[in-house]
């Protein structure tokens, strides 16, 4: 699948929240890592945001000079329809990244309930089936984020083209 705006502001997203439960933990007394390893790690990261930042800002020009495809739906038949396109109005790329960097911290948090060792697999199952339904919504919103991203392009291209 080729990378959109969407799934590179997913990325850039994720790698914040890692980011921030990293700092979180080296400011922690306790953990499987010591203070030397988190920094390493933290370090590492750091050059990854700053290369997908670089990459981001790259698709825009390239998207804007209408070089590359803009969307990739997602194709992922496992959820009920129902249960898709349930993330509200967004309306600016900057209400999707938004909507994106909160609906990860979600799955995030999910994701850290469903490895809980001190409740029953019943407890887990639920915590599952909202995992499903907040990945949809994480999904919905990539999408959502190509769409507009498509929709300024084209806009702006049209405008252009009138002014000729």
């Amino acid at each position: 699948m080729a990378e959109t705006l969407g799934s590179m502001i997913d990325k850039l997203s994720i790698k914040s929240i890692r980011e921030f439960h990293i700092k979180k933990m080296a400011n922690s007394k306790k953990g499987a890592f010591s203070k030397e390893q988190l920094m390493q790690k933290l370090k590492i990261l750091k050059n990854q945001k700053k290369a997908l930042i670089s990459e981001i800002e790259q698709f825009i020009v390239l998207a804007h000079q209408q070089k590359l495809v803009l969307k990739d739906e997602k194709l992922k038949l496992y959820n009920k329809p129902s249960t898709m396109n349930k993330i509200g109005k967004i309306t600016t790329i900057a209400k999707g990244i938004e909507a994106l960097t909160t609906k990860n911290f979600e799955l995030w948090r999910l994701e850290d309930e469903a490895r809980r060792e001190d409740v029953d697999l019943s407890y887990i199952g639920k915590v599952k089936k909202k995992i499903d339904v907040a990945n949809q919504q994480r999904n919905d919103l990539m999408d959502k984020l190509d769409e507009i991203l498509e929709k300024a392009v084209a806009a702006a291209h049209q405008a252009k083209n009138k002014t000729r």
